[in-house]
């Protein structure tokens, strides 16, 4: 999506802007989860709108959150306790997860940068879910490194969900 130079202020109202069905997306991949986790690792938590409905759905949850960009960390932190800056190339924080989630924030890694995350997703995660903008062969080529399955789509839009 190319956030890294949005601020935490002005991130909702880009992001609505630049994709229209957001509130949608966010709500079909906290569907998606495949069941009640209580250890979630969150990869782009950004200002933490995803945390924040994954609260909701699960009010027992831990998350922990990581994001590349200060500014998000920043703020992310002054609502939730364990958010961490790092990148999603970076290796994992020490599993094992009940779930990686990740919404908006993995559709601009390159293919090879998508397919060695799926990889250290599955080897530390008893599920995945991963909601972004996907062109088709993308979204085939992740269909195939994650084992899962196609939750939900429209437009562009996906939602995939994998269970290990």
């Amino acid at each position: 999506m190319g956030q890294f130079d949005w601020t935490p202020d002005e991130y909702l109202e880009r992001i609505h802007a630049k994709v229209p069905r957001y509130d949608e997306l966010q709500e079909q991949a906290i569907a998606a989860i495949p069941f009640s986790p209580e250890r979630v690792l969150e990869l782009g938590m950004g200002t933490g709108e995803t945390t924040r409905r994954l609260i909701e759905a699960h009010p027992d949850v831990w998350v922990v959150g990581l994001d590349a960009s200060p500014d998000m960390v920043f703020r992310a932190r002054e609502t939730y306790d364990d958010v961490q800056l790092a990148r999603m190339e970076d290796p994992l924080p020490d599993g094992p997860w009940d779930l990686v989630i990740s919404v908006l924030s993995a559709g601009e890694l390159t293919d090879d940068q998508l397919q060695a995350l799926c990889r250290r997703v599955r080897d530390h995660s008893r599920s995945f879910v991963i909601a972004d903008q996907f062109e088709r062969d993308k979204l085939h080529d992740l269909l195939d490194w994650t084992g899962g399955e196609l939750a939900w789509q429209a437009d562009e839009l996906a939602v995939v969900r994998a269970v290990y």
